[in-house]
């Protein structure tokens, strides 16, 4: 198999899936290393492909879904972490991404993808195994998340509860 033919192959294996795949699960299945598959991935995303990073692997959005989307600013500790991502996934949203604002490096994002609660447990593992801190610490709590839902009224409902919780930024400050 030469390089286009497993480009095209890590492509049909990312559209089939709904879940992440691993770049090395990928190699795996392609008798390559996880190495050639980060290339081949940087190559294909250079070509137009919209193919997503997370922390459990690569994907490829479903866009034939529109959801609603909105980014929203939020203020909390560490400690608030789960309760805030569970806030989001209960009504059935989607946590895509985290951004902080760094005053060397700019704008820092991360994607996520969190939209279960397994997805919620093994983020906050892997920042436990990895004894990683979270972005939020670069900036005394402050961060933005991309979040999306299949209609207005999950997004009315997950926005409301975060402001209860005084997640949400007031955008009045």
């Amino acid at each position: 198999m030469n390089s286009m033919e497993r480009r095209k192959n890590i492509e049909d294996m990312l559209m089939k899936n709904n879940k992440p795949i691993k770049g090395s699960e990928i190699g795996e299945k392609l008798g390559v290393t996880r190495q050639v598959i980060v290339k081949d991935i940087a190559i294909l995303r250079a070509s137009g492909k919209n193919i997503i990073a997370t922390p459990e692997g690569y994907l490829i959005p479903n866009e034939n879904k529109q959801l609603i989307r909105k980014i929203i600013a939020v203020c909390h500790d560490s400690k608030d972490i789960k309760d805030e991502l569970e806030v989001i996934i209960k009504f059935g949203g989607i946590v895509e991404d985290v951004v902080v604002e760094h005053p060397i490096y700019g704008e820092i994002k991360a994607m996520l993808m969190i939209k279960s609660m397994y997805d919620i447990d093994n983020f906050i593992k892997n920042i436990q195994n990895n004894k990683a801190e979270p972005l939020l610490i670069l900036t005394g709590g402050i961060h933005l998340h991309t979040i999306s839902s299949d209609n207005e009224d999950i997004m009315n409902k997950i926005i409301e509860e975060l402001n209860q919780k005084n997640y949400l930024i007031d955008e009045e400050i």
